[in-house]
């Protein structure tokens, strides 16, 4: 017969561990000694380790920085219209009698390109004394204004981008023969440096000069200003007074009409007042030193299908000998 077994559960047995801690003043001034030895022993490791590394750097600093050899030099600055070397290191605040070494060439950079007319700049150490410094000035396109038409330095420029920034020094011979172009003062657009300009109004003008430029290289020399005159219509004036009205499109057809009632007036000895390119046919003009207005006949495009050059010379004639 089975046992049958038993439910008395069993007693586990488990030793209990008394920890007891002596403590007196003999084994606390040891620990405290022990302390203070792993302690030492770190400092030691930490003073040895600091004086390795002033070690070094005065190797450092006496072979570079305190190094006459390596004092600057030369600036090698490329030419460009924006800045001279004078400039460069009165804006940098560079030390011209100090070492390469203490230049930081980062920060002559971030300095060089917060001019509004500087677009980039890089500067390199060449040892043993030469700071290398490249920048790309902007290159302007006209004067922009907003008041009376000048044209004088510290006053603002627009490159291609469309950004404004004043005029350099630099830059006065070949600003002079840009045109101007008069802006209206509208809220909302100010015409501020280093910042791009959204006047709408600059975006017909500049369209209007770039095909100027295109049909004519030299065209920049001859405009005296540009303006937008009416919705529909905006206003060249060339150097010698001429008043040419054109409109926001088809440029390309109103210049060639420009340019050739111009030449075919010099060579007449006679000067146009006022013209009108907004027609194709029937251009209205009007001369100089002449109390009426005049109707010309049809100046057309120069194209073979519609007129021969011959028929366009001779409605030119026709208004032109009306004076």
């Amino acid at each position: 017969m089975a046992k049958r077994p038993s439910t008395t559960p069993r007693r586990s047995h488990r030793s209990k561990v008394l920890e007891v801690r002596v403590m007196s003043p003999r084994i606390a001034w040891l620990s405290v000694l022990s302390f203070a030895g792993k302690f030492a022993k770190y400092a030691c490791i930490l003073a040895a380790l600091a004086g390795a590394a002033w070690g070094i750097w005065r190797g450092i600093e006496r072979a570079f920085y305190k190094n006459p050899d390596f004092n600057l030099q030369v600036i090698d600055l490329n030419p460009n219209t924006a800045i001279d070397e004078a400039q460069l290191a009165e804006i940098t605040r560079i030390d011209l009698t100090g070492s390469l070494f203490h230049i930081n060439v980062e920060q002559v950079v971030k300095s060089l390109e917060a001019l509004p007319e500087i677009l980039s700049a890089t500067a390199e150490r060449h040892l043993p004394g030469t700071l290398m410094v490249r920048v790309v000035p902007r290159t302007p396109r006209a004067w922009i204004s907003t008041g009376g038409a000048s044209r004088q330095q510290g006053g603002l420029l627009v490159d291609e981008s469309g950004t404004a920034y004043p005029c350099p020094a630099g830059q006065m011979e070949l600003a002079a023969a840009l045109p101007i172009i008069v802006l209206s003062a509208m809220d909302g657009h100010p015409l501020r440096a280093d910042t791009v300009i959204s006047h709408p109004q600059l975006r017909h003008c500049m369209r209007l000069l770039d095909s100027a430029i295109t049909a004519d290289g030299e065209a920049a020399h001859w405009i005296e200003t540009i303006r937008q005159t009416s919705a529909w219509s905006l206003e060249l004036v060339t150097r010698e007074g001429c008043v040419a009205t054109f409109g926001l499109g088809d440029h390309e057809r109103q210049i060639a009409n420009l340019r050739t009632s111009l030449d075919h007036a010099n060579t007449h000895n006679l000067a146009v007042k006022t013209i009108n390119l907004i027609p194709k046919h029937n251009i209205p003009i009007t001369l100089k030193n002449e109390a009426q207005f005049i109707k010309a006949t049809p100046v057309s495009e120069a194209t073979p299908a519609e007129r021969s050059e011959k028929r366009r010379q001779r409605d030119l004639d026709s208004l032109l000998d009306r004076n």
